[in-house]
């Protein structure tokens, strides 16, 4: 990555925490954005990496986001939310934060990042195996990774005679912030004790566990390194086999 600069949105915790240490750790010049200040700083602290403040679901904060960022060769939309609730009670404002979060601030960073591109680019989707299968109580959330998974293979199509390839990685249950979150959830909705919580999670994996977040992270550099340049358009799920 020596001479690439890299963009991670949600980079203060989990999967954009670790994105950052990878790609410091190989090189690159990094900036992270998202919206609170004290984990950035955290991650920045420990990587070296820049830091922007932006709300990706607005279209002027992306565009601030890149003016202050830089030239960025890869650009990773990883800033995501999840809401968890029956379908009959999900309310149209939650629905709406949902598609916000996971979708249009995709739409709007890859399509400011590919509008600043040069000569050669990589735009990364963090979407989810819930962009490629259902699962109980997060329709929201699946249908804004669905929404991603689909922007991702049209738009790949679009750059496809040009050195820039557009991808999504898709892990099942990260083990990360966002799923102990989960886990307390269903701990509060249900009565199960942790360890049944916690295992209503890992049995969607083949492999019986959570994915950690550098597994997400190599793959990233796997994408954007030498050899991956045919590999275009695709929804690489990252679980263990579960799809």
């Amino acid at each position: 990555m020596e001479g690439r600069s890299v963009l991670i949105t949600g980079g203060g915790t989990g999967v954009g925490a670790d994105l950052a240490r990878g790609f410091a750790a190989a090189g690159a010049r990094v900036v992270i954005a998202g919206r609170r200040r004290g984990p950035l700083d955290a991650v920045a602290a420990k990587t070296g990496a820049a830091v922007v403040e932006a709300d990706v679901t607005d279209e002027a904060s992306v565009a601030a986001m890149f003016d202050a960022a830089g030239s960025c060769d890869i650009v990773i939309a990883n800033a995501g939310a999840s809401i968890s609730a029956p379908f009959g009670k999900v309310s149209l404002d939650q629905w709406n934060a949902m598609m916000a979060v996971n979708l249009t601030g995709v739409f709007l960073t890859f399509r400011e990042g590919l509008a600043r591109m040069q000569d050669w680019g990589r735009l990364i989707a963090v979407a989810s195996t819930a962009g490629l299968k259902g699962y109980a109580y997060v329709a929201p959330y699946a249908a804004a990774k669905h929404g991603t998974v689909g922007l991702v293979r049209s738009l790949a199509q679009e750059v496809a005679r040009r050195a820039v390839t557009v991808n999504a990685l898709c892990p099942g249950f990260l083990d990360t912030e966002m799923t102990e979150r989960s886990i307390a959830n269903i701990m509060e909705t249900t009565g199960r004790s942790e360890e049944e919580a916690m295992r209503a999670l890992t049995t969607t994996n083949p492999q019986r566990r959570l994915i950690r977040p550098e597994e997400v992270t190599a793959a990233a550099l796997w994408l954007c390194g030498a050899g991956a340049e045919g590999v275009n358009g695709q929804a690489i799920a990252i679980a263990g086999g579960e799809v």
